[in-house]
């Protein structure tokens, strides 16, 4: 039984789980689509920020901070819509799309030193994969999703295929690890695959002006509140009441942190956001290395875990969130009051910063990462200070340089690594003595949770059969074909949400469909082969 979409959105409260962007997304749509009053919405939100995953602040100071940064591209056809009449963040009156446009036509993709060893640039000309290699590569493009299950990428390839320039660039970009779903795998290749024959210097890749709080999330929120969206933060939901029969299903309570509770009227509606995968972060410093939290700190995972135990269409949690060890990986945030580090890397790569994206140390035991954005990456950065930021994929190795694995390592620890693979450990002393930089290391236990082996169905559909008055939202929903660890992926879930249970007579926008465009198909065929 299909559920009737809502007819009196006017009548109609809505609360909105978590306040990521695919939340954001929603009470957008719920406005300008559905025709809810902006005052008839609410945004409930553990943390005292609003953004999930799209995060950035801090200051010269006590040091700048970017958990991560989510990768964009032209054919994002959900979220460029979402932001084309968004205000942007300095002028109101230019939409964030066209500000994002404009800004990639000044600052193209090019990377001209993606793959390092020995302080020296790997010649990416050549993806460096055998004929069979190649032949798997293509393969998994026809095979269905259902065929391969829950099996890993290191199940599909053999062991050589993770010693090739290919792989290292596709690890390094994606976060994909060996161990990682190969369904998910699939569906990258295919999504992406009008991206393959650039994929070596990060041609198509586009970015934000600033970081993606200032440059998406606070816009969002601005459009939002100047038409009523209450946000109430340091309100955390740790449990819904659900009425289940064998054809309806409808939430009907919601259970708060503090002991209160919200009763769900006859037109109210719950958008749950289940999992995060920058829940139970935590900050290090310069001297102090951050700690590995875990479900216990969570308020999203704990929440899903008992939705999960009440019906079998709410999804499986457990893959996502009980293997912290295989999903984990740690981020750092570098802040220079001084500008010999980025001159050189500008001068060494050859590429002015916010063109040059992903520079990859191959021969790092923590398989090290950086990227310079456009300088200055935060609206309150001042001209003389230079930000990076930076990752490793495997913090449990020892380093090459410093004699302590990634996660026992301080802001100052991980610089001495990185400066030791860059060989500017001289040319860094001065800079270093004079105390002229801070690094910020961030411990993320579940970055990786959407990228673990799982089956059709540990992801609950957007809107579960019978739904009456509720959907799931954000990276742990299932939006079929689309890619994870994007935020496509969660503004499709938004309007997959708010088309299905109210009456808008819109569709959700059709997914860019490269994978069937024989002039990609030939270009990613050479660039394989090449």
């Amino acid at each position: 039984m299909k559920a009737r979409k809502n007819q009196n959105p006017k009548e109609s409260t809505i609360y909105l789980i978590g306040s990521g962007i695919a939340s954001l997304a929603s009470a957008v749509y719920l406005i300008k689509d559905a025709g809810v009053p902006g005052a008839n919405i609410h945004i409930l939100e553990k943390d005292k920020i609003a953004g999930g995953a799209c995060d950035g602040g801090g200051d010269e100071e006590k040091g700048f901070v970017v958990r991560g940064g989510r990768m964009h591209e032209m054919h994002y056809e959900c979220y460029w819509d979402l932001l084309s009449f968004i205000p942007s963040y300095d002028d109101p009156s230019v939409s964030v799309r066209d500000e994002s446009y404009e800004f990639n036509k000044r600052f193209v993709s090019n990377g001209q030193a993606r793959l390092l060893k020995d302080g020296k640039k790997i010649d990416v000309s050549s993806y460096g994969l055998t004929f069979a290699q190649q032949s798997d590569f293509l393969k998994l493009t026809y095979v269905s999703e259902k065929s391969l299950g829950n099996k890993r990428i290191e199940d599909w390839f053999d062991n050589d295929f993770f010693k090739s320039r290919f792989w290292y660039i596709w690890t390094s970009m994606f976060a994909f690890q060996k161990w990682s779903s190969l369904a998910e795998m699939r569906r990258y290749m295919k999504r992406f695959i009008h991206l393959v024959d650039g994929l070596y210097k990060l041609g198509g890749v586009m970015r934000t002006k600033y970081n993606q709080y200032h440059s998406v999330i606070v816009p969002l929120q601005r459009y939002l509140e100047e038409r009523g969206v209450k946000f109430d933060f340091g309100c955390e939901v740790v449990d819904i009441d659900f009425n289940l029969s064998s054809d309806v299903k409808t939430a009907t309570v919601l259970h708060l942190k503090d002991k209160s509770e919200i009763v769900l009227g006859e037109n109210d509606f719950v958008f749950i956001t289940n999992g995060s995968i920058t829940e139970s972060s935590d900050n290090g410093s310069w001297d102090k290395a951050p700690k590995l939290k875990g479900i216990s700190d969570s308020g999203s995972w704990k929440l899903w875990k008992k939705l999960a135990q009440k019906d079998p269409s709410f999804g499986n949690p457990s893959p996502f969130c009980d293997h912290i060890d295989l999903q984990k990986w740690y981020s750092f945030t570098a802040t220079f009051k001084d500008s010999t580090f980025h001159d050189y890397i500008e001068n060494f790569s050859g590429n002015v910063d916010g063109t040059g994206g992903l520079i990859t140390m191959t021969d790092s035991n923590w398989f090290m990462s950086i990227v310079i954005a456009r300088q200055p990456h935060f609206p309150n950065q001042p001209k003389d200070v230079k930000i990076f930021w930076g990752y490793g994929l495997y913090p449990d190795r020892k380093g090459n340089f410093v004699n302590k694995t990634m996660a026992e390592c301080n802001g100052q620890e991980i610089l001495q690594e990185l400066f030791y693979h860059l060989k500017v450990q001289e040319l860094m002393k001065p800079v270093l003595d004079a105390g002229k930089l801070n690094c910020i290391p961030v411990a993320m236990p579940f970055i990786d949770s959407l990228f673990m082996p799982r089956e059709l169905g540990d992801r609950p559909d957007v809107v579960v059969k019978g739904a009456s008055n509720f959907a799931f939202l954000g990276q742990f929903a299932e939006a079929p074909k689309d890619c994870v660890f994007t935020v496509e992926y969660s503004v499709r879930t938004a309007q997959m949400a708010v088309y299905n249970l109210f009456d808008t007579g819109k569709e959700v926008h059709p997914m860019y469909d490269s994978a069937h465009n024989p002039k990609y198909l030939l270009a990613a065929l050479k660039a394989i082969s090449r």
